[in-house]
């Protein structure tokens, strides 16, 4: 890693917890339109410090909606970093990416997204785009919202079960009738999905 990308890393290790100064670095970095970035974010990856990780995930983010490189990479790679706050700021980059692109031109990568065998993948779409009714499109379309998240009421994943319940949760603060018509069709005996169900307290 280079001096300024160090220095900057260096800076952020200072900060245990939160995210706004690793967005406001990320921030900085884009603003100084360095050549290289995909590289930066490459090598901010490979760094031991789950700030300077988190900090190359912002930017893979940010590049990611004229770079499917970055793209593929977030999928593929970043969801198996082990660092919850890394995992946290993949599903910040996540919504960035369908907030450049538009979360309607974005559904096919959300469907392909949640179908992805990783849970993590799956989890960082959900967490990402909560609120998801308060969304371009999903606002308009909450039942669409509903009905993606509900795919994984019933995951192995205890982790992302508590995901889906709190989106879903999330949702029917303003569209409780359509939360509730799409639990009308859940199995309560599967206890998977009465663990989901239970988190929405309708």
């Amino acid at each position: 890693m280079d001096k300024y990308l160090e220095t900057i890393v260096a800076e952020l290790e200072k900060t245990e917890h939160g995210f706004k100064h690793i967005m406001q670095a990320g921030d900085n970095i884009l603003a100084d339109k360095r050549a290289g970035l995909f590289t930066d974010a490459l090598r901010l990856l490979q760094d031991e410090r789950y700030q300077g990780r988190m900090l190359g995930v912002y930017l893979l983010g940010k590049i990611a909606p004229c770079n499917p490189e970055a793209l593929d990479l977030l999928i593929s790679s970043v969801a198996l970093d082990g660092n919850w706050r890394v995992q946290e700021m993949l599903a910040k980059a996540i919504d960035d990416y369908c907030h450049t692109k538009g979360y309607e031109k974005s559904l096919p990568e959300i469907q392909a997204w949640l179908n992805n065998p990783d849970a993590n993948v799956n989890r960082a779409v959900i967490e990402g785009l909560r609120i998801w009714t308060a969304r371009p499109y999903f606002n308009t379309h909450p039942e669409e919202a509903i009905s993606l998240i509900s795919r994984h009421k019933a995951s192995e994943s205890e982790y992302l079960r508590k995901s889906v319940g709190n989106a879903l949760r999330d949702i029917s603060k303003k569209h409780k009738h359509a939360v509730i018509r799409e639990t009308m069709h859940w199995d309560m005996n599967n206890k998977r999905i009465a663990f989901t169900f239970r988190l929405l307290k309708l």
